[in-house]
């Protein structure tokens, strides 16, 4: 079901633009549920993806993305805490306010090529949803849940990187539309 699930859910992989606005566009009522922001140690993708040394401290933020209570996306978010002094400094006071948000507010901001990416089912990141997705929600996560999409934001030379994972059930939305897309047959 692996490929499968990652076909149908091409068109959120690819989509361009604010997730956050895609997501909230399907029901009435879009909250983001801040799960942790704190440094952390940062992990092997994030590092070659930020293109940062093994050591400095490094914010980390993940959050649930929910619509009409429903939680669709987990996201984590990743930068070098200096960057926190500077050009992303705004990203300590947001709260439950989306990323996507500050990211697209700056003309400035640039981002790299989305990556889509299959987490491995028993890798670090997988594990750390899964833990949260649990406390957060009370229930088990999709084990179909396995695709993400990566990119980096750029402002005055210092990267942010953001991670997406989506739920299988959004392959029947198309993104940004709140027309449910036809079963494949």
């Amino acid at each position: 079901m692996g490929i499968a699930t990652r076909c149908s859910l091409r068109g959120w992989l690819r989509a361009p633009g604010s997730l956050s606005k895609r997501v909230a566009a399907l029901g009435q009522r879009f909250e983001v549920q801040v799960l942790r922001q704190e440094v952390a140690p940062l992990r092997q993708l994030e590092r070659r993806a930020l293109g940062l040394p093994r050591s400095g401290c490094t914010v980390v933020r993940e959050v649930l993305l929910r619509v009409d209570g429903r939680p669709l996306v987990w996201a984590r978010s990743a930068l070098h805490a200096v960057a926190l002094k500077g050009p992303w400094k705004a990203v300590k006071g947001l709260g439950s306010r989306p990323l996507g948000h500050l990211l697209y507010e700056d003309p400035r901001i640039q981002r790299s090529e989305l990556q889509p990416r299959r987490l491995a089912r028993q890798g670090h990141t997988r594990r750390q949803m899964l833990k949260q997705w649990q406390a957060a929600t009370g229930a088990e996560a999709s084990p179909q849940m396995l695709w993400s999409r990566n990119s980096v934001f750029t402002r005055r030379g210092a990267q942010l990187r953001v991670m997406e994972l989506f739920v299988p059930e959004l392959a029947n939305y198309k993104p940004g539309s709140l027309r449910r897309r036809k079963p494949v047959r």
